[in-house]
């Protein structure tokens, strides 16, 4: 093959007979977005938008810093409140983020500084990148902090770590108050005050109400961990706690429901999965309504578009109760209720903890291992036809109930089907010795 030499064309060069002949596309057009600045250009990339929804993500990511402490065994309490000002302090006694100077990179702007201003500032900096520090972690790009500290007017962090209490001031990303040591302290934790921008944010007010809800749930995930929420506003405050995790969660959910048994179904499945386990968490109890209330979560977030998980699950839902229904002669004509049938009624809450989460998007709003889904398959069909087994008159409540789901889904799309059927005889005009041609 012949060489071919590639002439680079001069800057203001342009093309011809295109639409974009008013303004030449050059190298001048090129940017490169540094440090937090990307940030703050795109913040819907980060935190899902700039609305209450994105407002309070920033809570949530802070949050979520301080619970994969708790799962690691390190961290007991976390305390979040929201101040008079418009700020919001979240204080865990973890171990403290890391304060000595970072040296495991090849940049020389970043060799030597904190450790923990490098974790507030930079991008895709964090300890859970691998399964050293922690086994299972909701943060995996290392851009929780940092996006907060970005999209903040003011942060401040406070690190108690090594019998030192540690202080840093940022504004807007920006280091405005140097490392320093402020006190000595015995125990350890970490303490991160910020105020949202109203540069970013329309409205910077936080909602108690939604704090309280994403709480709750976590204290739920987490049993024996004590979460303190408190409003200086208001001066509101509630402590969650309950050592009976997601059993207690659905009793929570079922609240003014009458339910075909008293007892949740719960049940704790752990599996080998590399250096660390998989572990598949799952309550659940039927109501007398006709909806359901699934809430998955993976990691301690909540997938509000569901996963792999969910889909494990609802295969093995499905599977087991109609088993059990074909074996006890529940079945009536051999008819097999759907999916929705069976769940028609029931809450179930749904937690798995996974070594190396595959998320769709820094929200993280939809789990996609698809080991995660035959885990959880296998796991649920094992432990729920135990229970079905072990409680025969419950078990045919709840096949039963599926079983008029399905004929009262049936019955109305025959009703649909005759209603429609009847709209085109009628349009039509239609002399009535003719009766129109059916087919099997």
């Amino acid at each position: 093959m012949e060489d071919t030499d590639f002439a680079m064309p001069p800057a203001t060069a342009s093309l011809t007979g295109t639409a974009g002949d008013s303004y030449r596309y050059t190298e001048d057009d090129i940017r490169v977005l540094e440090g937090l600045e990307a940030v703050r250009k795109r913040p819907s990339m980060y935190i899902g938008d700039t609305t209450t929804r994105g407002l309070h993500h920033l809570v949530y990511e802070i949050i979520d810093n301080a619970i994969d402490e708790h799962t690691e065994g390190r961290c007991s309490t976390i305390s979040v409140k929201l101040d008079a000002d418009g700020s919001a302090s979240l204080v865990d006694d973890g171990s403290g983020i890391p304060v000595g100077p970072f040296q495991h990179t090849d940049n020389p702007q970043l060799r030597g500084r904190p450790t923990v201003e490098i974790v507030m500032t930079t991008l895709h900096a964090g300890g859970k990148f691998d399964q050293t520090a922690y086994k299972v972690s909701g943060g995996l790009h290392g851009v929780g902090a940092s996006v907060v500290n970005a999209l903040s007017e003011w942060p401040e962090v406070e690190v108690a770590r090594d019998g030192k209490v540690y202080h840093m001031g940022f504004e807007r990303g920006t280091v405005v108050e140097r490392f320093r040591a402020i006190g000595e302290r015995a125990k350890t934790g970490t303490k991160i005050s910020f105020k949202p921008d109203p540069k970013i944010f329309p409205d910077t007010e936080f909602r108690y109400e939604t704090l309280a809800t994403r709480l709750r749930e976590l204290a739920y995930l987490n049993s024996g961990l004590i979460i303190r929420l408190d409003d200086e506003r208001t001066e509101k405050g509630e402590t969650f706690h309950f050592p009976e995790g997601i059993a207690a969660f659905v009793r929570h959910l079922n609240e003014g429901k009458n339910v075909l048994y008293d007892q949740p179904v719960y049940f704790k499945v752990s599996k080998e999965h590399g250096e660390a386990n998989l572990i598949c968490e799952v309550a659940l109890v039927y109501n007398d309504s006709y909806n359901e209330t699934l809430l998955s979560f993976a990691n301690n977030i909540r997938t509000t578009e569901g996963g792999t998980h969910l889909s494990g699950f609802k295969t093995a839902l499905t599977r087991s109760l109609n088993a059990y229904a074909r074996t006890n002669n529940v079945l009536k004509n051999g008819a097999s209720p759907s999916g929705e049938d069976l769940r028609e009624g029931l809450t179930a809450v749904i937690s798995v903890k996974v070594p190396e989460p595959q998320f769709e998007g820094q929200t993280k709003t939809r789990l996609g291992n698809s080991e995660v889904e035959s885990f959880v398959n296998s796991a649920v069909g094992e432990q729920l036809a135990s229970w079905l087994e072990e409680n025969p008159s419950v078990a045919k409540k709840i096949c039963q109930k599926g079983m008029m789901a399905a004929q009262a889904r049936e019955a109305a799309r025959k009703a649909r089907e005759l209603t429609r059927r009847k709209g085109a005889l009628d349009s039509g005009g239609l002399p009535g010795k003719l009766y129109d041609c059916t087919s099997k």
